[in-house]
């Protein structure tokens, strides 16, 4: 009797299409609502987590213009200054050293969870502060602890939804360090930069209640053989359902993460194959446009930048316009994308941004030359900054951390990410670092002339180099990196609905024992 039952069991599970064993909606008698509600919850509490460390990266725009006045609390030089604006990004690369390890041995909710007692502990220091030194040390905690989330942060969200949804809440972690960002440009306006400081406590508080409510991985848990735990999760995921509800796509996972590794070397081989250098140039070379073109500095200076200009607003008013622009341009590139295609929206980010770069520029020479009168124009900077914002979050700052989850072999797409990630915030220092010295040498119209040939230059370096990957299998793409075919513009309506089905069925998460993001 046993074994009729089971021989049947598995003619049920034969009957079924690939995409029910990998629990999309169609092997599920609970409502699609339902089903997403608990992922959606999940993400949230880990976007909480991104808001933190947007909050941090967006705390230079209103420190900076503070630590500048004459009667500042904390006195500081230009090259302290210039440190307060990159420190925390030169040290993100290093806390992604610890952070695959770290993910894989306490798992991913808890390396979350723990992230958010540094953040903490920077904020409280960043209040009591009264010397640079005091200041460096809660931006070095805050840099390190934002590489320590980089692996369970991105592992979390391909590990607990569905493939139906991945891409979409995957999208969510970049809007959410953008709303992190725009918070603190709009305390800088509201409040003094020392009570923005204890505001900026809440997020990592209730993001460590949120994170205490979701579930661990399913991946991890079976991995640590934890079944039944791991069952329960997926249950809670899948919209508090039944243990049979879930039967399949439990199966599944355990007999994905039960496959077996593959060796060292035949990883690392492949970091010296044509599948792997060639995306991780074009991944590099976005990283360098999107940083050098100028609106990362933008971000960071914003306040002294719109008093520069001599901006017809309060100049924290107008930098919670240029957080605001950004925000809205990060939803209208997550909306955007899939009709429009990445190689359109690209060329309109970067060329748009160059152009109003091109235009600030102009403006600013025939200031200085004295050949204009700015009183009643001193809204045309102003606006073609923001306009620059708006633009640059369109496209071109967004790209490269679209590309680096697709255009990567499976095999390596962990380390791959990682380490051009790591590149990513390395340019974004620098280009802080350097932004006074380059004032100072250049000039303000100067500095964005150079910012505006950037995204000149690099609009016609992505013309020759960016496939257009939306509606693209993985599949397709590493063969395009193979030489095998072209991918010059997007598949035909006609051929979504298979790329689609093929993708729901192929959920793309390799579960790598040596997990690391660099």
């Amino acid at each position: 009797m046993a074994r009729s039952e089971n021989n049947g069991t598995t003619r049920n599970e034969e009957k079924m299409s690939p995409a029910e064993l990998n629990g999309t909606p169609e092997g599920f008698s609970t409502s699609r609502l339902r089903q997403a509600f608990p992922q959606f919850c999940a993400v949230s509490a880990k976007n909480l987590l991104m808001i933190t460390f947007g909050s941090t990266l967006g705390f230079s725009t209103i420190l900076i213009p503070e630590l500048q006045k004459e009667d500042s609390e904390i006195p500081v030089t230009m090259e302290e200054l210039t440190w307060i604006s990159s420190l925390n990004l030169f040290l993100v690369p290093i806390g992604c050293f610890a952070s695959g390890p770290v993910s894989q041995f306490l798992g991913r909710k808890r390396t979350m969870m723990l992230t958010t007692i540094p953040f903490i502990a920077a904020w409280i220091t960043f209040y009591y502060a009264t010397t640079a030194g005091m200041l460096f040390i809660a931006l070095a905690m805050t840099g390190l602890t934002g590489g320590l989330l980089e692996a369970p942060v991105m592992t979390y969200v391909a590990e607990v939804t569905q493939p139906h949804l991945r891409g979409m809440l995957s999208a969510t972690s970049t809007m959410s360090i953008i709303l992190g960002i725009f918070t603190q440009m709009l305390g800088g306006k509201l409040g003094n930069w020392r009570t923005v400081t204890m505001i900026n406590l809440i997020y990592p508080l209730i993001c460590f209640a949120a994170l205490c409510v979701v579930p661990e991985s399913p991946y991890w848990l079976i991995a640590k053989g934890r079944q039944k735990e791991a069952e329960n999760a997926l249950c809670w995921l899948r919209g508090w359902v039944s243990p049979i509800h879930v039967k399949a796509e439990f199966q599944t996972i355990c007999q994905e993460v039960q496959k077996p590794a593959e060796t060292k070397e035949m990883i690392w081989k492949s970091f010296g194959k044509r599948t792997f250098y060639t995306p991780f140039l074009l991944v590099t070379s976005a990283f360098f446009i999107g940083t050098f073109g100028g609106t990362s500095t933008l971000q960071t200076y914003a306040v002294m930048i719109f008093d520069s200009l001599e901006a017809p607003m309060d100049k924290y008013t107008a930098a919670v316009f240029l957080g605001l622009a950004e925000l809205i341009g990060t939803l209208v590139c997550v909306f955007a994308i899939h009709f429009t295609g990445k190689r359109l929206l690209t060329f309109i980010s970067v060329g748009g941004t160059g152009i109003c770069f091109c235009l600030v520029t102009i403006y600013g020479y025939l200031n200085d030359a004295g050949a204009i009168d700015t009183e009643n124009i001193s809204w045309i900077p102003t606006t073609l900054l923001i306009g620059a914002a708006f633009l640059s979050h369109n496209g071109i700052r967004l790209l490269p951390w679209v590309l680096a989850g697709e255009v990567f072999p499976a095999n390596v797409r962990s380390s791959a990410t990682g380490i051009a990630g790591s590149i990513g915030y390395v340019f974004n220092s620098i280009a802080n670092k350097v932004y006074l010295y380059m004032v100072n040498g250049m000039s303000m119209p100067g500095t964005f002339l150079f910012y505006a040939l950037i995204n000149f230059a690099g609009g016609i370096l992505l013309y020759f180099i960016l496939p257009e990957t939306e509606g693209r299998s993985l599949k397709e793409i590493e063969e395009h990196y193979a030489g095998i075919q072209s991918l010059k513009s997007r598949p035909r309506k006609e051929e979504l609905a298979f790329k689609e089905k093929w993708a729901a069925s192929n959920p793309a998460v390799v579960y790598d024992d040596t997990e690391s993001k660099l």
